[in-house]
């Protein structure tokens, strides 16, 4: 592909590039000093900032024009109804002022930046940096440590084990995009990274992101029918290489007991993922509107279940997480947030592979930007089905990466239909360019007057 489609670089979306890799990578929770400077809130403030001193660096839509941004409205709308029916309004109100408004913010931010195929390229290529990044604390920082028959990270300051190996597919996929869309520059760092996602994976000793990794391996070979077979398996090549040659002692015989659930202590176990999940659909029947209120889950594992109510003084008692994305979406926001959970995750591969079929095989073969939307759509989809088995094993549903991947659906939905607008009516702009603003009654004054003033200057400079 073309080189010379380059990502976007004025202020707003360099202090957003920033953010995004901040907010996916959390390098700065790694280092007390960085912590301490709280960069991903000079980030924010910054953008937000320059966005209002300059508002024609924001886009010229409304940021609830897709199915995705309206689905993120819906969520924070619910979010905040449930707390007003849920079991514990304390808890539930802390978590959205403190946590999930950020999260909102971040996904709209995103919404907001992308004007053109070239701003996606660059919240793409911030995810990819981050990736770098994790690499980096996964395979130099974070220790290994003991547990029975096998070894796997541990005392990690940024993301639980578990958490680490989802981010890392969905990293390895949107590297995957970069690698197919970037110069030789571009490639050669993808290829490390994606080595570097491979060994980070296999350190994490994570099922759920063994079985994730799988779910993606398939995609590719499934839905990159117009990429060549032998590159595909050198994508899964690359990565099987670092997942080989980094995997701990004890890695292969733990991804084993996948195919026998009944002898691992998730299956009996009264906190085992198997009960949990069973008492979180106790949960979700129980208060099927609105739900025990966000981030209520474990409060009511202590206060309001079985494992409760039957609890004897001195025995301890574990407050568990949903340890599913699923299951946290329903219990915690009831059915409604269950709907939601499934039309925009695993339903979003689906949207995609639809938005797919109205993207113009030409795409594939054409100018630097169309080539770039034609991989965009299907690797995001390829995404999204990493993500949705892999969050089947973790509480994900409030996170910023499960809110950068709607915000990102959204941005591929309008750079798409922009492009196609735009060679329907003849109108090709140079890759990554801006459309044009929309004339209304309010600014189409300004419009004249700009073509009167470029009429003078033609006369009066005979150009």
């Amino acid at each position: 592909m073309d080189s010379t489609f380059k990502a976007a670089r004025d202020p707003f979306r360099i202090a957003l590039f920033l953010l995004t890799v901040l907010t996916v990578s959390r390098i700065h929770e790694q280092y007390k000093w960085l912590s301490i400077l709280r960069p991903a809130l000079v980030a924010t403030a910054a953008a937000a900032i320059y966005a209002y001193l300059r508002p024609q660096v924001v886009a010229n839509r409304s940021l609830f024009a897709t199915v995705p941004s309206k689905v993120i409205a819906a969520f924070g709308i619910w979010s905040v109804t449930g707390v007003l029916f849920g079991i514990s309004f304390g808890n539930s109100a802390n978590f959205v002022l403190n946590v999930y408004v950020k999260t909102l913010v971040f996904a709209y931010l995103l919404i907001a930046s992308v004007r053109s195929t070239r701003d996606l390229k660059t919240l793409v290529w911030a995810y990819v940096i981050a990736t770098l990044l994790l690499d980096y604390t996964t395979l130099y920082v974070f220790k290994l440590e003991h547990y029975g028959a096998y070894d796997r990270l541990a005392n990690a300051d940024t993301y639980d084990a578990n958490d680490l190996g989802l981010v890392l597919i969905v990293g390895l996929v949107i590297t995957l995009l970069a690698f197919t869309t970037s110069g030789i520059k571009g490639k050669l760092l993808c290829i490390v990274i994606m080595c570097g996602v491979g060994a980070g994976i296999a350190k994490t000793g994570s099922r759920g992101a063994f079985v994730g990794m799988v779910a993606a391996g398939v995609g590719l070979l499934v839905l990159l029918d117009r990429v060549p077979l032998w590159q595909r398996l050198t994508f899964i090549g690359l990565v099987g290489v670092g997942l080989s040659s980094f995997a701990p002692p004890g890695y292969w015989g733990q991804m084993a007991t996948i195919l026998d659930p009944k002898h691992d202590y998730n299956w009996d176990s009264v906190n085992g993922r198997r009960k949990v999940a069973q008492r979180g659909i106790g949960y979700m029947m129980s208060y099927p509107i609105f739900g025990l209120g966000i981030h209520n889950f474990a409060h009511a594992e202590c206060f309001i279940s079985e494992k409760a109510q039957n609890y004897e003084v001195g025995t301890g008692i574990r407050c568990t997480p949903p340890h599913n994305a699923y299951i946290e979406a329903g219990a915690e926001m009831g059915l409604p947030g269950m709907a939601l959970w499934l039309f925009i995750i695993p339903g979003g591969v689906i949207q995609l592979v639809i938005l797919r079929q109205r993207v113009p095989k030409a795409w594939a073969r054409g100018d630097p930007e169309q080539q770039f939307l034609y991989c965009a759509v299907v690797y995001f989809a390829v995404a999204l089905l990493g993500y949705a088995f892999g969050s089947f094993f973790l509480s994900f549903a409030w996170t910023d990466i499960s809110y950068y991947l709607m915000a990102m659906m959204a941005g591929v939905y309008i750079c798409v239909e922009d492009r196609l607008a735009r060679d329907r009516g003849g109108e090709v702009l140079g890759p990554g360019a801006a459309p044009p603003p929309r004339i209304t009654a309010r600014t189409g004054w300004r419009a004249r007057e700009s073509e009167a003033a470029v009429a003078r200057r033609r006369l009066a400079g005979g150009r």
